[in-house]
């Protein structure tokens, strides 16, 4: 009887995993498998063809976009975006815009005249390697902040890799926390209730972000004319998040319980030589892997609470665990909830199947969600102290 493949859920699409895909999927890498990676080139080897890499990236866009069409058919159905912005890069060397998609509770509308109301505001942004996905994948969580939180959920399509590689993202991002942070009045938001949530790649945006937001906003004291209103970044929601981009793949494979469930190496090596240029961007950069950022970049730029799920048999789930418990321990002190979510592979929640929701996932979903609620209740008596992000 011939094999069975296993599957793979690769951001909402199904990939077979067979022992001839795994035998034959090479990662790459320039260095001896003791050495650590300090430079893109060390990863990807060769820079390929960024022309290339643009057209396996479309390919697998369109793969994705069929999986999450399935993966939104499963009753209960998730919500749509309210409205959406264009918001112009103003932090990125690459001009452009992107866009911000409005999950509103109910009862909201942004253009009533009276704004005697505002409500916390948790930006979001997706998952995909930083090559694949759009703003919209995240719906079903979006439907628990809204309905839990009675928050906006504002979920950023930040430029996408290879067209886009490091570090635009992350400066979309935090050009997408300025903008809100600065009209927030228009959308009838408070400043001082303010979290970011993120899934996969979008975990580490989630983190990174704010520490750009912090750089950028050092950079700019003084200056009475680039002032930016104050506002509080009061929590964080990490999902399965990469942070340590100074870690090989195959350091990541052999720290899995199930190395047939991580994602395959011709998917890692098309995201890494998608993100990771040029050749000579070093790996280190905290605001590409958070988890070798300074103590003091952590302590001003992480927000106070973190709410960090890693999946037990994702290669992510052990930089995961090590990250969330520097956040938590001297001299950071980090309010950290942490779980590792049993049994489960990279990315689990946003399954392509169109009769059910993954298992746990809304269950999850609703645990976070009241954490965040009971944060933003928190908070809420010290929004008129001075900022800390």
């Amino acid at each position: 009887m011939p094999h069975m493949p296993t599957f793979a859920n690769i951001e909402g699409i199904p990939v077979p995993l067979t022992d001839a895909d795994r035998s034959m999927s090479i990662e790459a890498t320039q260095i001896g498998p003791d050495e650590i990676p300090h430079l893109a080139s060390d990863k990807t080897g060769p820079p390929p063809s960024r022309r290339n890499l643009k057209m396996v990236a479309s390919g697998w866009r369109a793969l994705q976009w069929i999986g999450m069409s399935l993966h939104f058919l499963a009753s209960p159905r998730p919500p749509s975006p309210r409205f959406t912005r264009k918001v112009k890069s103003t932090l990125a060397a690459k001009e452009g815009e992107f866009s911000l998609h409005f999950y509103a509770p109910r009862g909201y509308d942004h253009t009533l005249l009276h704004r005697h109301r505002t409500y916390p505001a948790v930006v979001n942004f997706h998952g995909g390697g930083f090559t694949l996905g759009n703003a919209t994948d995240d719906a079903r969580f979006a439907r628990f902040v809204v309905e839990e939180c009675h928050a906006l959920f504002i979920s950023v399509d930040y430029r996408l890799s290879p067209e886009h590689p490091f570090p635009t993202a992350v400066e979309d991002g935090a050009d997408a926390l300025l903008y809100i942070i600065n009209n927030a009045a228009e959308f009838h938001i408070d400043p001082m209730q303010l979290a970011t949530s993120g899934f996969s790649a979008g975990g580490n945006l989630a983190v990174t972000c704010p520490l750009r937001l912090t750089t950028h906003l050092k950079s700019i004291q003084g200056d009475p004319e680039k002032q930016v209103p104050g506002h509080r970044i009061v929590a964080s929601a990490l999902w399965y998040p990469i942070t340590d981009y100074t870690l090989t793949r195959a350091e990541r494979r052999a720290s899995t319980t199930r190395p047939d469930q991580a994602l395959p190496p011709y998917l890692t090596n098309l995201f890494d030589a998608s993100y990771l240029y040029p050749p000579n961007l070093d790996l280190a950069d905290p605001f590409l892997s958070p988890s070798r950022a300074s103590d003091e970049l952590l302590i001003d730029g992480v927000a106070s609470h973190v709410l960090f799920y890693t999946c037990e048999w994702d290669m992510l789930h052990r930089e995961g665990e090590e990250l969330a418990q520097r956040l938590a321990a001297e001299p950071v002190c980090k309010d950290v909830h942490y779980r590792m979510i049993e049994k489960v592979a990279h990315g689990w929640d946003k399954s392509p199947n169109p009769m059910s929701v993954a298992c746990q996932s809304e269950e999850l979903y609703m645990e976070c969600c009241m954490k965040l609620k009971a944060i933003f209740a928190m908070e809420a008596t010290r929004a008129g102290e001075p900022q800390l992000n």
